[in-house]
């Protein structure tokens, strides 16, 4: 691996760290705040989390919030579950709408975007997983595409339902590893993160071959 590569995957994992320490200390956003606000609505809080999710996409609000929360109000294994559920109920919310209005909704897509929407109408189910499993476009833009692209909805849902499990873990653990009950969970989720950029670098050429990025190493 070049310096350089390293250096960027380096770099990443800094900024990660810097955006996590900005909405804590400059934001002042307490993780025992977020947690109170969502058990506030006692039995019902596992139901509303899962609602807000799958009417997320509509709004573009981060998952990743959303999935350290889950993990401060309901721990790692039950926060999981309920991040699951949701991020597949928006994902198909998603799909749906763009399903429905074609690329009407997008007006004078670029060629790169149609040339991703025609790859994912052919072999649907790799292309989908692989970009749900490393960050290298936006999670919703994906389910947008792919309802525009004619993606068929099983293979769909199935490449959604493997690719999002590393990184759910990755921020449910540090969600309840910030609520400094285990430690352990938050050096889980560094390990997690750490994986998912080193899967990102040894396939980044591939992707952008595939996204019709033309640039050079």
């Amino acid at each position: 691996m070049k310096r350089k590569e390293i250096m960027k995957m380096l770099g990443f994992f800094v900024l990660l760290l810097f955006v996590f320490w900005g909405s804590y200390s400059f934001w002042e956003v307490r993780p025992h705040d977020i947690r109170d606000w969502i058990i506030s609505f006692g039995w019902w809080a596992p139901l509303v989390f899962i609602i807000i999710l799958t009417l997320r996409p509509l709004v573009l609000f981060p998952t990743s919030i959303f999935s350290i929360a889950a993990g401060l109000a309901f721990g790692p294994f039950y926060g999981i579950a309920v991040i699951l559920i949701g991020a597949l109920g928006g994902a198909t919310v998603a799909y749906a709408a763009a399903r429905f209005l074609g690329m009407k909704w997008w007006k004078n897509p670029s060629s790169r975007m149609i040339g991703i929407r025609k790859k994912m109408s052919d072999n649907g189910f790799l292309y989908i997983l692989l970009l749900r499993l490393v960050p290298f476009l936006n999670f919703d833009l994906v389910s947008y595409l792919a309802g525009a692209g004619n993606v068929r909805y099983l293979p769909y849902m199935a490449a959604t339902a493997i690719g999002i499990i590393p990184g759910t873990i990755g921020f449910v653990f540090f969600g309840s590893g910030l609520s400094g009950e285990d430690r352990m969970y938050l050096y889980v989720a560094i390990v997690m993160f750490l994986l998912l950029l080193v899967l990102l670098f040894l396939t980044r050429k591939k992707l952008r071959h595939w996204i019709g990025d033309s640039r050079e190493e």
